[in-house]
């Protein structure tokens, strides 16, 4: 069984487009014959298609309306008022030009969306607990982030998608259902994704935090599942919510990492498992710092991109406040080309823009050089990921 999320319309609109495109020049109409087509030359071939424009992003939290107690600490440490729940177009418009072209934006939505009652998450004596959930206008804004021609991508397979219960995470799939935005990472069922060209890409998105969504310390389960997806379409993305949190998780460890003692899984493992099974990309998100990259054969990993948008009760102390936006094209054998990071930079209590010291680059960059100096990317001061040329690429399905 597949999901599919057709870009525009219903299913049969988007296989209609699709087939319209794939139609040969003389069986477009069965009516009269052309009297000049003898004499036409011979059609020039049609440009081969560019691939896949994919733009992903760190984890995003665009207010929480379950606890509006931390704006009276922020409001007295800022010296100004702080709303509790902005307009959450307004902390996201900063990214805008940062996706601009781009057929695809997968994003980790870290929090519930809703409102109304829910159950209690974090009981009175908990540490480092945070109930988040968004307001119901955060999911139309998240599917704003892009043009009309792109398809956005909600990615819930994290700590944060069931904080107000099960229910909650139900309301959340509603609202982001309504506003166009898709769901992955809920389930085993890869997600597929039809672009406005008649392209798909297949995502599926593991965390180590419960619910239906495979868990990313079963390796056995990972490459069983991105195995099945690799046989079946020509690009796969695959997002893991795994490792520690915090300025101290910085580095990624070739070990299993934990977090108030619970076990976060392994990354590297986790790469490793997915990559071999076929994953194009693989994206990180959940230590709320940026990671190393690494080429891992033809396949890219960033083991994680950060904090992008998180409004709240955060810190935004270095480097919490770094994050990238990862921009690349899947070719047809799904082989990523033309990478691209755009740094961004908060500011407290959570917004957002461009970072034009390009800070989380160059923190990638030696990232990479020690965590996998053997296979890591190659960053210039632009963000341009240099390609691995000498990868072997996988047989176009």
């Amino acid at each position: 069984m597949t999901r599919r999320f057709p870009h525009l319309g219903t299913r049969a609109t988007a296989l209609a487009a699709a087939a319209a495109l794939c139609t040969p020049a003389h069986a477009v109409s069965l009516g009269a014959q052309d009297s000049t087509a003898a004499r036409r030359p011979p059609a020039a071939p049609a440009p081969a298609r560019p691939g896949v424009r994919l733009c992903v992003g760190g984890d995003v939290v665009l207010g929480t309306n379950l606890d509006t107690t931390w704006t009276a600490k922020a409001a007295a440490r800022l010296r100004r008022p702080v709303p509790a729940l902005p307009d959450p177009d307004s902390l996201l418009r900063p990214l805008r030009p940062l996706v601009r072209g781009a057929d695809v934006v997968l994003l980790n939505v870290e929090g519930a969306i809703g409102d109304g009652d829910a159950p209690p998450k974090c009981g009175p004596a908990s540490i480092g607990c945070f109930a988040l959930r968004q307001p119901p206008a955060a999911a139309a804004a998240l599917r704003r982030i892009a043009g009309e021609q792109a398809v956005v991508v909600g990615n819930l397979a994290n700590n944060h998608a069931r904080d107000a219960g099960v229910e909650g995470l139900a309301e959340t799939r509603a609202h982001l259902d309504s506003a166009g935005v898709l769901v992955t990472g809920v389930d085993t069922v890869p997600t597929e994704v039809v672009t406005a060209r008649g392209d798909t890409v297949a995502f599926l998105g593991f965390s180590t935090s419960g619910g239906d969504a495979p868990d990313a310390r079963r390796l056995h389960a990972v490459r069983r599942h991105v195995r099945a997806a690799a046989a079946r379409y020509r690009r796969v993305v695959v997002t893991m919510h795994v490792g520690a949190e915090g300025v101290l998780a910085q580095r990624t460890p070739d070990s299993t990492e934990r977090y108030f003692g619970a076990p976060r899984g392994n990354a590297r493992a986790f790469a490793r498992a997915a990559v071999g099974a076929g994953a194009d990309l693989v994206v990180g998100h959940g230590p709320h710092v940026v990671r190393a990259m690494e080429w891992r054969g033809r396949a890219l990993v960033a083991y994680s991109l950060g904090n992008l948008v998180t409004y709240g009760p955060f810190s935004f102390r270095e480097p919490l406040n770094r994050g990238v936006v990862l921009c690349a094209t899947l070719g047809r054998d799904g082989s990523p080309t033309r990478a691209v990071l755009h740094p961004t930079r908060q500011r407290a209590p959570g917004r957002v823009a461009p970072d034009r010291a390009r800070r989380a680059i160059a923190l990638v960059d030696s990232l990479s050089r020690l965590d996998a100096p053997r296979t890591r990317v190659r960053v210039d001061r632009h963000g341009v990921i240099a390609e691995r040329r000498r990868a072997p690429r996988k047989p176009a399905r």
